[in-house]
């Protein structure tokens, strides 16, 4: 509950929807406790008054049932579209919130969650929470006054049968909470484990070639069935308790009737209790005990519904690493002089990835970054956009300290062409002008021409409208990273990262690509991972890394004559090729 209470400030902005929907539900009790006193009256008519005076009653018994029918569907309507309008519009607002909250979220948050599971949050989990507001609460809103108003009625009929049929409420309460916190705890249980089952299919379709290639879908198959069936038997246990709580409830709700069949009947023939009043008193006992039985059988929606709000607070209540406080400065265009000074970062607390890192880059000049794998080389290039925080020291660009510049100003300003190119599932148009919205088709024809990229786009059958499947998936390696390269020379941003990707293509498409990156770094701050030590020969300085520090620095032609690592990389390089 206490999650819940943290969403209902996006219920906030639907309060008037609510107060009708309130409204209609006090409306659908009135009308309902108002029938049965209608029948005790037609009975007591019939009983005790004359047929000429009985007649003109009935007739106004029967237009007032008309009216309480009409007025109930009206209510009824109300309460129903409206308690839909509120819920869907909620879950539409908090998804969308909630997925804007993911976007703030640093590297290492993706880093350490499942895509698939954080899908189960955004679509799953939103939609679990919709009939709470829907159905629970409305439903609930009517039932707890339904109840007051059927035991006030009950009491003024007969206080001593009311008493009576109250015996049975102790036992209700207790096969309640027994069966269902134990109800609660597999349903919870069950959400949790759909959520990493849905985790372990994300990440198989997207490595379904590996899974393919290396035979493995036996085994994978043996994983999914295993976490499956799990879920599948948690839900299972739960909705079996389920299954007993409500007949249950039934059965002991029923001995309610008993009581008033035994004691209300002494009563009416000993003339204690009018008939009338004990027909009046069976029709409203049934209504009292509806609510409980209805509110038994909605606590599965119940704990689904607050399953559901949990997981959605849990990613709520995440604070980012990276944070975009008010007070940040919009740099605007930035020059791009880059200088990193003594810095320091780790992944984990007290295993440091870059350590005492010092460099400077001035505008237009080529840094590159050369080391083994796990040298530290990517984690710098991630630092300069501030996917992640520096644990200590300082990075600015044009003096600035990029902490006290907004994250989209200063990532407006830094380009990235990685190895592993990332496009979306739609048009190559579309791709290329991702990196500026308001481009042109004629801006994006000129960059895919520096970016040597036209003439195969213009080979496809419909050139650049194209459908590229998701990833890209219909495009080689070497077009997919020339798409990349002409989505960066349309943002034009001063600062470009590169993740040289090359050296996975044959040798005319490397060729190609070469010249389209030279294209790109013309004019700009570039900072290359290098990992063919021949793209990098121009560097205006390279930097050695190991173990996140810097070995050695200087220009290729002066490492190469050296006896350091720099020129160990560069004999095993030439060994190579």
């Amino acid at each position: 509950m206490q999650s819940l209470r943290k969403l209902l400030p996006y219920l906030y902005a639907y309060r008037w929807y609510m107060l009708v929907v309130v409204l209609a539900s006090a409306g659908i009790t009135a009308m309902n406790l108002v029938n049965p006193w209608l029948v005790r009256e037609l009975i007591q008519i019939i009983r005790v008054e004359t047929p000429d005076n009985a007649m003109n009653r009935v007739i106004v018994l029967g237009l007032g049932l008309v009216v309480i029918f009409i007025v109930r569907a009206i209510c009824r309507y109300l309460y129903a579209y409206l308690a839909h309008v509120m819920a869907y519009s909620f879950v539409n607002d908090l998804r969308v919130a909630l997925y804007d909250h993911l976007q703030r979220l640093s590297a290492r948050f993706f880093s350490e969650h499942q895509t698939g599971e954080l899908l189960k949050r955004v679509i799953t989990d939103t939609r679990d929470i919709e009939p709470l507001f829907a159905h629970y609460i409305p439903d609930m809103t009517v039932n707890v006054l339904l109840l007051i108003g059927v035991g006030i009625i009950l009491f003024n009929l007969n206080a001593t049968l009311a008493l009576l049929t109250l015996l049975p409420m102790p036992l209700l309460l207790l096969s309640n909470l027994f069966l269902g916190k134990r109800m609660r705890m597999a349903l919870r249980d069950a959400s949790n484990r759909l959520g990493k089952l849905t985790g372990m299919v994300q990440d198989n379709l997207v490595g379904i070639k590996e899974i393919q290639l290396f035979t493995q879908e036996q085994r994978e198959h043996d994983r999914i069935s295993v976490a499956s069936s799990d879920t599948t038997r948690t839900l299972l246990f739960g909705l079996k308790m389920q299954a007993i709580l409500s007949p249950s409830i039934e059965l002991l709700t029923s001995t309610g009737l008993v009581i008033v069949v035994l004691f209300g009947g002494q009563a009416a023939l000993n003339g204690t209790m009018p008939v009338e009043d004990l027909v009046a008193f069976v029709l409203y006992l049934g209504i009292f005990y509806q609510p409980i039985t209805l509110l038994t059988q909605m606590n599965e929606m119940l704990h689904v519904a607050l399953t559901g709000a949990e997981h959605v607070v849990e990613v709520l209540d995440i604070q980012p690493d990276v944070d975009d406080t008010p007070g940040r400065i919009d740099p605007g265009r930035l020059v791009g002089e880059v200088e990193f000074k003594n810095v320091c970062f780790e992944y984990n607390e007290h295993v440091p990835t870059v350590n005492d890192v010092s460099f400077k880059v001035k505008p237009g000049q080529m840094l590159a970054l050369a080391g083994t794998t796990g040298a530290g080389k990517t984690t710098i290039a991630s630092l300069l956009p501030r996917f992640y925080d520096i644990a200590s020291g300082s990075i600015t660009i044009d003096g600035i300290d990029v902490r006290t510049m907004c994250i989209s100003g200063l990532r407006r300003n830094i380009s990235m062409v990685l190895q592993d190119v990332f496009l979306f599932n739609g048009t190559i148009m579309d791709n290329i002008r991702y990196g500026n919205l308001n481009a042109s088709d004629e801006e994006i024809i000129r960059a895919s021409k520096a970016a040597r990229a036209h003439d195969f786009i213009m080979a496809l059958p419909e050139g650049y409208d194209t459908q590229i499947g998701e990833r890209g998936v219909k495009l080689s390696g070497g077009q997919k990273q020339r798409l990349a390269i002409a989505r960066a020379v349309l943002k034009d941003a001063p600062i470009l990262i590169l993740d040289e990707a090359t050296s996975a293509v044959d040798t005319e498409t490397e060729a190609e690509i070469q010249e389209a990156l030279n294209e790109l770094m013309k004019g700009r701050t570039s900072i290359v991972i290098a990992h063919r030590l021949s793209t990098i020969k121009h560097a205006d300085l390279i930097l050695v890394l190991e173990a996140g520090r810097i070995i050695e620095r200087g220009r290729h032609k002066d490492l190469i004559y050296g006896s350091g690592r720099y020129q160990r990389l560069h004999e095993a390089h030439v060994r190579l090729n």
